[in-house]
């Protein structure tokens, strides 16, 4: 009897013309629905970016908008581009990506440009890469590919601490650019394809007691002993979003603004004349961090409502894939990805309403940015290659595994 998620053998003519029939029915078996989220939510981006904007480089107003464009339409050709591979092939590669992304994101503390005291970004010619959101969609394919690799070790929990080492070391390099949001994606990213990939309850406890152990240690123990983990910054955003109002002219000026705006929008929105809090730039990172306050305040209750509803799509079809997934690999794949823009999009959504600290996760292709667009744009042509080999297999009465 086979193990979860193992393969058995097949000729190499009979894979060849399995990839090859991929290939040129993938486009075929694209889910319309995943792809009209995507597009719109794209789409809403540059309306919004060109509304506000427009003001913000001197002689150039359509500066965002161009550069959000290229990067929708490069990012779908990716995202056909990966639809048409088999993604089983990147569990064969699961090493390699892993050393990728360890060697990525090490490399921009050594080579990365600083903004604001971190260092995300890697300056090339006419692109600023942000190599920690590649690593997202690596740290996915890797870690389905590693748990599979343990699935039949007899010491369950050598084989969790394993994992989380996989998942948690990442996420320590991150921390240390430092990049708070991003660091804690990965987190939830590893938790969740741990959850899926059969890790017992128990050592879930045992992870939350641990991660309460060390929050006490980071916020309360260290800095009490004269040894702060965290910046001051950092631990300003954490906590300023709790109580707004005791320090509206500093930290919690970026949630007092982004609430204001979100508020004076009521059900259809200001408009481009009335909308003073973005067109005024009383609302800080506009068009990255908090570009959905400046939907609500612009297109008030309906705007935000219609892509909040996008959002829900997006987040349907693709647990609707990780169903459909002719193998467990596809199912972890999908699972994380599904994790991975849902709680972008809750951490994003939050800090504009005033219920989730300001750690800078963008919106997932809401927020301008070559990075977090193409790496998205990656993601959901995993989720079409897994759906189209999944309706491949159920028409051809293929095995599943």
């Amino acid at each position: 009897m086979m193990a979860p998620g193992a393969t058995m053998s097949m000729p190499r003519g009979f894979e060849a013309r399995r990839h090859g029939l991929l290939a040129r029915t993938g486009i075929l078996n694209v889910d319309l629905l995943l792809l009209a989220a995507a597009v719109g939510l794209i789409g809403f981006s540059v309306f919004t970016l060109a509304a506000a904007t427009h003001d913000d480089i001197p002689g150039n107003p359509l500066y965002f908008v161009i550069r959000q464009a290229i990067y929708a339409i490069v990012g779908l050709v990716l995202m056909f581009s990966v639809m048409s591979v088999d993604y089983s092939r990147f569990r064969e590669l699961r090493v390699g990506l892993y050393a990728m992304l360890i060697g990525s994101i090490t490399l921009v503390l050594v080579l990365g440009g600083a903004t604001r005291g971190s260092r995300r970004w890697i300056e090339l010619p006419f692109f600023r890469f942000q190599p920690s959101e590649l690593g997202k969609v690596l740290l996915i394919a890797a870690l389905a590919g590693f748990i599979l690799d343990r699935v039949r070790r007899p010491d369950a929990r050598r084989r969790t601490i394993n994992l989380l080492l996989l998942g948690f070391t990442p996420a320590t390099i991150i921390f240390l650019q430092p990049d708070l949001g991003t660091g804690v994606v990965y987190a939830v990213i590893t938790l969740t394809i741990l959850f899926l990939g059969g890790v017992r309850s128990s050592h879930f406890v045992a992870m939350a007691a641990a991660t309460v152990a060390l929050v006490a240690l980071l916020l309360v123990a260290a800095p009490a002993a004269g040894l702060p983990v965290l910046k001051g910054y950092q631990q300003t955003r954490l906590t300023a979003f709790l109580h707004p109002s005791d320090d509206p002219s500093d930290s919690g000026y970026q949630v007092n603004q982004a609430l204001i705006a979100v508020g004076s929008g009521q059900k259809t929105g200001r408009g481009e004349e009335k909308a003073t809090q973005t067109r005024l730039d009383f609302v800080p990172e506009r068009h990255t961090d908090f570009i959905f306050a400046v939907i609500g305040e612009r297109f008030g209750f309906v705007g935000a409502a219609f892509v909040l509803s996008l959002y829900a799509l997006l987040t349907w079809r693709a647990l609707r894939i990780l169903t459909l997934s002719k193998n467990l690999y596809g199912t972890l794949l999908a699972g994380g990805i599904a994790a991975m823009l849902m709680f972008q999009v809750f951490v994003n959504v939050g800090m504009s309403i005033g219920i989730m600290p300001v750690t800078g996760v963008p919106l997932p292709l809401m927020s301008y940015g070559g990075s977090s667009v193409l790496v998205t744009f990656i993601a959901i042509g995993i989720l079409q290659s897994i759906n189209a080999q999944a309706q491949l297999t159920s028409r051809s009465g293929a095995s599943p595994f």
